[in-house]
C-alpha cells in the first residue's frame, strides 16, 4: 500500500499563494504518475494537475493554468502543488494521488488538506 500526507493548506486572500507539499512512501516513487485534485463543498471532485514519474510531464486543468505549478522531488519522496493568484472559487479540500506506475489511474489517496481563499 502507498502511504500519501498532505501539508500545507490555509486560508490566504485571494491573490495571495500557497504551497501543497506531499510525502509518499511504501512503493517505488519515482516510478509513479502523481496528481492533485480537489473537492470544494456540494460540488464532485475534480482533476486539479497530474505529473509524470520523472517529471518530464505535466497537466492542468484549464481553470488553473499559469496560475499552479505541480513539481516533484524524487530523492525527497514528495510532490508540490505551488498555487498562485488564487482565487475564492479555487476554496476547497485538496487530495494528492498515486497512480500505478504510467498509468493515470489513481488508486491512493491522501487523507486531503483544506485551502480557504478569501475575497
Amino acid at each position: 500500500q502507498v502511504q500519501l500526507v498532505e501539508s500545507g493548506g490555509g486560508l490566504v486572500q485571494a491573490g495571495g499563494s500557497l504551497r501543497l507539499s506531499c510525502a509518499a512512501s511504501g512503493r517505488a516513487f519515482s516510478a509513479d504518475n502523481m496528481g492533485w485534485f480537489r473537492q470544494a463543498p456540494g460540488k464532485e471532485r475534480e482533476f486539479v494537475a497530474g505529473i509524470s514519474g520523472s517529471g518530464s510531464s505535466t497537466h492542468y486543468v484549464d481553470s488553473v493554468k499559469g496560475r499552479f505549478t505541480i513539481s516533484r522531488d524524487n530523492a525527497k519522496n514528495t510532490v508540490y502543488l505551488q498555487m498562485n493568484s488564487l482565487k475564492p472559487e479555487d476554496t476547497a479540500v485538496y487530495y494528492c494521488a498515486a497512480a500505478r506506475g504510467i498509468t493515470w489511474t489513481f488508486d491512493y489517496w491522501g487523507q486531503g488538506t483544506q485551502v480557504n481563499v478569501s475575497s
